[in-house]
Order: structure tokens, then C-alpha cells, then sequence
């Protein structure tokens, strides 16, 4: 099944890890396809990549979280996104960097398995798969709140079993990663859209003097005007961070999309250093524009002030219109999730550490049993939407275990990239795309996902969902150790048989 970097280098020749100083790394176990079996369609274009990252970057914390980000913050919360993008930019860097050093790994899954050995791509491959099925409960939330926009009494469970069993019957229509492609591209474009029409309104408003009904006047001067630009202090500046973190959730999706795009070496680098200008024009601007108009103090949690910002003006119909873009928002959201999940667990399942079934591809090459399970387990998530009585409070909750979980996949691919640069350093002098700051700057990312882990301690929801976590990787250890124990007791079954085999039979009568 597996195939050497070099086919006269035998696997009980082959040098360790430790040294391998001028070899290309290899994805540890991947196998290789065997003839005819299918693998992984690569039918995402530049156009899709460039929007996936897009659709990744922007997500259900920047349209439904900003309210309470802006809430905590203040103005502030400009800064607290900037920094996190800023940060953000960087491990983009690191993960692309690593993933163009060997076009054969899928994911960073397949990096973490090959620097830091199968524990690493075991525990990072279950976690990511665990994590976006919390962050997807946390957009079935948000899509609860904006169905009640227009339904204040629907049940919660409604608005988010639609929209799962929606997305599973168009996936398994056009089963083909194309459709994902396009699907996300449509999603995103919409998102775009929505931010473009946002900010034009917004400096229209500005440049008017707009008046709101409550008195309140469109101007620059909101940012700063009413309590200054930190209104609530450091604790407010660094309440910000939990939410916020949720808004880039998916932004790494560029990375498992690496495997399904047709020319990696081009289409990756352009996705990954387009992810600071839109960043700026998507977050950074849209929030300021959106504090402008409605002082920070008028913005309500728990609604998203895109809607309020039109309801403001005077735009009824354009709120209706915004709203349904932000349901839109979270479905892509949840789109995102279905991909990433059902491509980790294939990739799981291909590598032996989870069930054979789910490693199986259809016939257009898109893993159709993965998907399903990553449904059925969003179905059963439901529940989960009445955790309390606000919405608000159960998306809280559940995007905070959510961007724990995505910290800690973030900080893997940090540490992998400091293996990668003492390991290799030739792949990294001969890299076409290198990581900028180089192996200080991963410190400092390190250094800053310690510091986020440290504030979202502090604030008593969040605190509840920290301690929480812990359970998840006790679980994902023993169940770790559980599969290195029956691989080992398999591979013995197999040694077993083949002395056996290979010892000669002798027939009664014919021994001289």
C-alpha cells in the first residue's frame, strides 16, 4: 500500500526521523491509491480557493458575535480582531509553507503525523474533526437567532435541522467537490456582497449626518467620543478576544482544501496573501463602519448589528434582506464544516485510525459516508440549542469550546513548523514561500495562543467552557492508545501468519 520517497530505499533501511536531513518528508502512513481505487477529486480552481479563504476568514463570530465583541469592547474591538488577524496571517504562512515543502500531504493532518509521529496525526485529525462539529452547533445557533428574526416563536429545533438536512441532500446530489467549490463561492460572494453594500451605506450615512429616530448622529467621531477608545478598559479590550477568536474559525480550511485544488503551488500562496487586505476591508473596516453609524453603547448583544445598522437608516426591507444574508453567512459556515469534517475523517479512515467505511470514496471521488456521519451527529447536536434559555448564551458556549479546540490545532501546526525548520532547513532555504519572521515569529504566535488560552480564563462563561475541554483530550488519548493496542495486536496476527506460511510442510512418510 505505502510507497517510499525513494523505491530502492527499503522501509527497514530507511534513516529515522531524526536523521533525515535532505530528504523530502513524506505523509508518515498515507498509502498510496491502489490501481483503480479511487482518490480525492482535485476539482477546486483558483477561483474557489480564493473564496474558500475568503468564506473561511469571515465567519458566524463577525456577524452574529460582533455584537457582543462591540459590546465588551467598545471601539476597541477593532484592535482586538487586527491583532488576532495579524497573528492569524502568520501560521497561514506557516501551514502554506510546509504544505508546498511536499505536494503529498493532504492536510495538515498528514504534517503533524509526519514531525511529530501517528499520536500527532491521530489526536490532531479526531480534534479537527471534533471541532468543527462544535463550531457548525454553534452556527445552527446563530441561524436559530435569525430565524426568529422573522419567526419569534418557531422552535429552536427547526431553523437547524432544515438547514442540516439541506446542505446533506445537495452534497449527496452533486457529490462532486466541485459543487463544494461552488457552493462556497456563491456563500462567500454573498458575504462579500453584503459587507460591500454595509460599508457603502455606512459612509453614505457618514457623509450625511445622519440622524437616527433615537437622536443619534452618523459620525466618524463615534469611535471615540463615549468613553474614549478603550470605553471599558483592559478587562473590556480582552473580554473581546473569546467571540472574536470564533470569527476565524475555518480560516486554516485553505489548508485541507490543498489536497482538492488542481495547481496547489499557485493557487495556495495567492488564497493565503490575499487573507490581510481582506481582512482590513472585511472586519477591520465593517466594524468601524458599523460603529459610526450606531454608537457602541446602542449595540444590542445578541443582535447582529448588520441588521441594525439598515433598521437604523430607515431601511426595513434592506434589515429583511440583510438578515437573510447572515443565514446565508452561517450556512456556509456550516458547509465549511461538512467539508472539513467528512474529508478528516476519510483521511483518518484511509490512515487506519478510524473505521474502514468512512474511507471509502463514490464514484466522482468524494468521501459519501463521512459526510453522513458528520449529518447525523450535527442532527443529534440540536439538543444542544436549548443549553439555556438565551440563544446567545448556548452560542457562547459552545464557540468557546469550539475556538479552544481550534487553538489547539493552530498551535500544533505552529510546532510542527518549528520541527520542520531544524529538521529540514534546506526545504525552507529552497522554499519558494516562506514563512516571514521565520522561526521567531512562530514563538510569537505560540506566544499569543498561550496568552488567549490566559483570557479566556477570565471571564466566568468562558472559564466554564475551558475546564470543560480538558475531557474531550482524555478521551481522544485513551482512545488513542486503544487503537495502538489493537494495530499492534493485528500486526502481530499478521507476523504470526506469515511464519507460519513460510515454514516447509512436511508429509507423513517422506522425512528420511
Amino acid at each position: 500500500m505505502g510507497t517510499s520517497t525513494s523505491a530502492s530505499t527499503p522501509d527497514h533501511h530507511r534513516p529515522s526521523r531524526l536523521t533525515r536531513p535532505t530528504r523530502v518528508p513524506r505523509p508518515s502512513q498515507r498509502p498510496e491509491a491502489l490501481p483503480g481505487e479511487p482518490e480525492l477529486q482535485r476539482g477546486l480552481s483558483n477561483r474557489h480557493l480564493q473564496l474558500i479563504a475568503i468564506g473561511g476568514a469571515i465567519g458566524t463570530g463577525m456577524f452574529m458575535g460582533s455584537s457582543s465583541t462591540i459590546h465588551l469592547a467598545g471601539p476597541s474591538i477593532i484592535l482586538v480582531y487586527t491583532v488576532i488577524g495579524v497573528f492569524m496571517y502568520f501560521m497561514m504562512r506557516a501551514l502554506g509553507e510546509m504544505l508546498l515543502s511536499n505536494l503529498k500531504y493532504k492536510s495538515f493532518r498528514d504534517i503533524a503525523e509526519d514531525m511529530l509521529g501517528p499520536w500527532a496525526g491521530f489526536i490532531s485529525g479526531w480534534t479537527y474533526w471534533f471541532s468543527w462539529i462544535v463550531a457548525a452547533m454553534g452556527d445552527m445557533a446563530a441561524i436559530t437567532g435569525y430565524a426568529q428574526y422573522w419567526w419569534p416563536n418557531i422552535a429552536r429545533w427547526v431553523p437547524a435541522t432544515v438547514l442540516v438536512l439541506v446542505l446533506l441532500l445537495l452534497n449527496i446530489i452533486a457529490i462532486a467537490v466541485k459543487f463544494f467549490g461552488e457552493a462556497e463561492f456563491w456563500f462567500a460572494l454573498i458575504k462579500l456582497v453584503a459587507i460591500a453594500i454595509l460599508l457603502l451605506v455606512a459612509i453614505w450615512l457618514v457623509a450625511t449626518k445622519f440622524v437616527s429616530s433615537s437622536g443619534e448622529m452618523a459620525t466618524v467621531s463615534n469611535l471615540w467620543n463615549d468613553g474614549g477608545f478603550f470605553p471599558n478598559g483592559i478587562n473590556g479590550f480582552l473580554a473581546g478576544f473569546q467571540i472574536a477568536f470564533f470569527a476565524f474559525v475555518g480560516i486554516e480550511l485553505v489548508g485541507t482544501a490543498a489536497a482538492e485544488t488542481k495547481d496547489p503551488t499557485t493557487t495556495l500562496p495567492k488564497a493565503i496573501n490575499a487573507i490581510p487586505v481582506r481582512l482590513a476591508l472585511f472586519y477591520v473596516l465593517a466594524l468601524a463602519a458599523i460603529m459610526c453609524v450606531v454608537p457602541w453603547r446602542s449595540v444590542v448583544p445578541g443582535v447582529s448589528p448588520f441588521v441594525t445598522v439598515f433598521g437604523m437608516a430607515g431601511f426595513t426591507a434592506a434589515a429583511g434582506v440583510m438578515n437573510f444574508v447572515l443565514l446565508t453567512a452561517a450556512a456556509s459556515s456550516d458547509n465549511s464544516g461538512l467539508y472539513s469534517t467528512s474529508r478528516m475523517l476519510y483521511g483518518l479512515a484511509h490512515d487506519g485510525q478510524a473505521n474502514q467505511i468512512f474511507g471509502k470514496l463514490s464514484r466522482r471521488r468524494v468521501p459519501q459516508n463521512a459526510l453522513l456521519l458528520s449529518c447525523v451527529i450535527l442532527l443529534c447536536g440540536v439538543s444542544f440549542l436549548y443549553m439555556s434559555d438565551s440563544i446567545m448564551e448556548s452560542f457562547a458556549l459552545v464557540t468557546t469550546v469550539a475556538a479552544l479546540m481550534f487553538l489547539f490545532t493552530w498551535s500544533l501546526i505552529m510546532v510542527c513548523y518549528l520541527v520542520y525548520r531544524k529538521r529540514w532547513p534546506e526545504l525552507h532555504e529552497k522554499s519558494i514561500y516562506k514563512m516571514p519572521g521565520g522561526v521567531p515569529m512562530a514563538w510569537a504566535v505560540l506566544g499569543f495562543y498561550l496568552f488567549s488560552l490566559v483570557v479566556l480564563c477570565l471571564d466566568p462563561v468562558t472559564r466554564k467552557a475551558v475546564m470543560a475541554t480538558p475531557v474531550w483530550f482524555i478521551l481522544i488519548v485513551v482512545m488513542y492508545f486503544a487503537h495502538k493496542r489493537r494495530a499492534a495486536k493485528q500486526n502481530g496476527l499478521v507476523t504470526k501468519s506469515s511464519v507460519e506460511e513460510a515454514q516447509p510442510h512436511h508429509e507423513d512418510g517422506l522425512d528420511s
